[in-house]
């Protein structure tokens, strides 16, 4: 056998792993087939420009998996106010059908995003943008397109928003940084970094793979949709910053971006690399650590970053001695503390923060606030859903310390739960001035804290 012939065969092979043919696979594995194919594409020739890429967005088995994918991450209408249910009572697929029609024929335009408003913890609005479900759909399929190719070329210090990648694992990295002796760090925040990206560098970025010029306009219409926020139009065609708001594809496109930054501070030749600086990112939220933080390399920092047309939040950035200052990092505190158990040692406490203990709180309070005179069931079942991902969370096997944590979570939802049972209008329950909180653990498997074990989430 030629050399050539069994390299095809293992190419092959990695493409298709269970050598099923086309007739007789799921839409899913459709969907990773062409997914694979495209990554050791792009992973074989890092020069590769990819052509023709906007027929594959609009082929049926693509539509049918991003709408899978939309409508299981479920949301609000967008500004034409159909829904998940509109669309299935009319037929998924004329919607499909017609969606493919609009993308093959190039005449899709999408919706203005609908801006709304929500409520936080500590009284303040999060603004949020809701695109139409259509337009979630139409990116959607473009990512499943692209993000291969692109993921090919993403550093493994990069976390946020891949395939196969997690908060955890940058928390562990960064663990792993302080234990060789990186106790530098810079926590850099970056000002508004989804509503600031200049569309025309993005653009370019986008460029140095993609040549397929559809992709590039169907991309560029999502970043000039304006946004309809209470009665009046924004944005537009006159934008010439920021993702699309709320939008499916907007964290991929932001990744892409900050890209740039990652390889450069990996690259062998950097400043950064010569210096043993290394940068660990999830989405717009990056650390720089190393044994020494040179002048040269935060020059070198800022000066990229302003090249980017980045702004650095310099109220919240800050350079530290992680030994003498602890810090933040995805919701984490991260501290050198001495040992309960001998005063001699110290150690790496990796900890929910106390702001994630604060939000777990008011998480529960405002859904019991809102819970009225929900059965013991319902009540264990919404609970729960709000309690395991916190756990899920920030419990990582050897890495991050929860007992604390969980031991005063424990008390309050006591305490919260003693409260919400014995309101005047509670009277006629079964759990009045009863032990509710145990009652809900034993009989209506509301989590305990203190015994759960979170599942593996890496």
């Amino acid at each position: 056998m030629r050399k050539e012939d069994g390299t095809q065969q293992r190419i092959e092979l990695l493409v298709n792993p269970s050598g099923k043919k086309r007739k007789d696979m799921t839409v899913r594995e459709r969907v990773q087939m062409l997914q694979r194919k495209l990554y050791l594409s792009a992973k074989q020739d890092t020069e590769k420009k990819f052509y023709i890429l906007y027929d594959k967005v609009f082929l049926e088995y693509i539509l049918s998996e991003a709408w899978r994918r939309v409508k299981s991450r479920g949301g609000s209408p967008g500004i034409d106010g159909q829904n998940f249910k509109d669309i299935e009572r009319t037929g998924v697929e004329q919607f499909l059908a017609l969606l493919k029609e609009e993308l093959r024929t190039r005449t899709y335009s999408p919706s203005a995003v609908k801006r709304v408003y929500i409520p936080k913890p500590n009284g303040e609005q999060r603004p949020l943008g809701i695109p139409t479900i259509k337009d979630r759909v139409a990116q959607m399929a473009c990512k499943l397109v692209i993000e291969p190719i692109f993921e090919a070329d993403f550093e493994d210090s990069s976390y946020g928003f891949r395939p196969q990648k997690s908060a955890q694992e940058a928390i562990i990295k960064i663990k792993e940084h302080l234990k060789a002796g990186r106790m530098e760090v810079y926590d850099c925040d970056l000002s508004k970094y989804f509503d600031t990206i200049p569309h025309e560098k993005l653009l370019k970025t986008l460029g140095l793979r993609i040549s397929d010029g559809r992709i590039l306009e169907l991309i560029k219409l999502w970043l000039k949709a304006p946004v309809y926020d209470d009665g009046k139009y924004t944005g537009g065609r006159k934008s010439t910053v920021g993702t699309p708001q709320g939008g499916v594809i907007s964290p991929l496109l932001a990744n892409i971006y900050l890209h740039l930054l990652d390889r450069i501070v990996n690259s062998r030749e950097s400043v950064f690399a010569k210096a043993g600086i290394h940068i660990v990112r999830y989405a717009d939220d990056f650390v720089l650590i190393g044994r020494k933080l040179t002048k040269e390399a935060m020059t070198m920092l800022h000066a990229l970053l302003k090249r980017m047309e980045l702004q650095i939040n310099e109220g919240k950035s800050r350079q530290i001695d992680a030994r003498q200052t602890p810090f933040n990092f995805l919701g984490f505190t991260i501290r050198f503390d001495r040992s309960i158990y001998d005063n001699t040692n110290r150690f790496w406490h990796i900890k929910p923060s106390d702001k994630s203990c604060r939000r777990i709180r008011q998480n529960i309070n405002m859904f019991l606030k809102h819970a009225g005179h929900y059965p013991p069931e319902k009540l264990s079942d919404g609970l729960n859903g709000r309690i395991r991902g916190w756990l899920n969370y920030f419990q990582i096997g050897r890495v991050s310390y929860t007992s604390l944590s969980k031991r005063k979570l424990n008390g309050y939802l006591r305490e919260r739960l003693f409260q919400y049972y014995n309101r005047k209008s509670q009277r006629k329950t079964r759990l009045y001035r009863q032990q509710a909180f145990s009652i809900l653990v034993e009989k209506y498997g509301m989590i305990d804290p203190m015994k759960y074990q979170p599942v593996a989430v890496l």
